[in-house]
């Protein structure tokens, strides 16, 4: 996994369309089978220290990065920060809000500790049959960033049925919308963490946003969320 050739593949201009179109933009293939494979089998905490949490029954399972992600992943996450950092500075412009980030991940984390963010939030999820993963967003804390990533690591139709990944986005004075984001084995989504700006009649404004997992029918669904911003307080 090179991170910069990663990056390279995709049409950062074409991201940011999308990403202010609808919230989200997928970005197909980013692992191979083999690759998401390997990410998967990280879940069994032997590579990886990884602490599982279990929320409400029928929620799965959840296993956070807390001592740092791998290597690989960290390094793409950093050279994806790079790229989605004019993007969340434009928005947050367009939205009215004060704060900008800075070019550089590692500054970025440096405002997270300042602020009292100390919780790594970025991990792997398995949903079995019957399992499905309830609205929710990362919004903790003073230092959130505008987006986060969401990828899938197993196959839809062979390894599990159901298990869409939703995004809901609600509107002033407007039903709530929903979304479902398409992703196949390896493919991995840019998305809206909290809000984003919408342009109307009398400028932009702001909708939130919140993301989901359908409830999963047959199999085993895992999928894994990168998120830049740690939480409030420590895990």
């Amino acid at each position: 996994m090179n991170a910069r050739a990663m990056i390279e593949r995709f049409d950062v201009d074409a991201i940011g369309a999308q990403l202010d179109a609808e919230g989200y933009a997928v970005l197909p293939n980013c692992f191979d089978s083999r690759e998401a494979q390997a990410l998967a089998r990280l879940m069994d905490g032997r590579c990886v220290p990884l602490s599982s949490v279990s929320g409400e029954p029928g929620s799965g399972e959840r296993f956070y990065f807390d001592k740092g992600l791998p290597p690989p992943l960290h390094a793409w996450r950093e050279a994806l920060y790079r790229c989605l950092a004019p993007m969340a500075n434009r928005w947050h412009a367009l939205a009215g809000l004060e704060t900008r980030f800075p070019a550089e991940f590692d500054a970025f984390l440096d405002a997270n500790r300042r602020a009292g963010q100390h919780r790594p939030q970025s991990h792997l999820s398995r949903l079995r049959a019957g399992d499905r993963l309830a609205l929710h967003r990362h919004d903790e804390g003073e230092q959130v960033f505008p987006f986060q990533v969401v990828a899938l690591l197993c196959a839809p139709q062979r390894d599990f049925t159901g298990g869409e990944f939703v995004m809901t986005e609600q509107r002033p004075r407007m039903q709530s919308r929903a979304m479902v984001v398409p992703l196949a084995l390896g493919d991995a989504a840019i998305i809206a963490t909290v809000q984003r700006p919408v342009e109307g009649t009398n400028g932009y404004y702001r909708v939130k946003l919140k993301h989901a997992i359908s409830r999963v029918r047959d199999g085993e669904r895992v999928g894994m969320e990168l998120v830049f911003h740690d939480g409030a307080g420590s895990r």
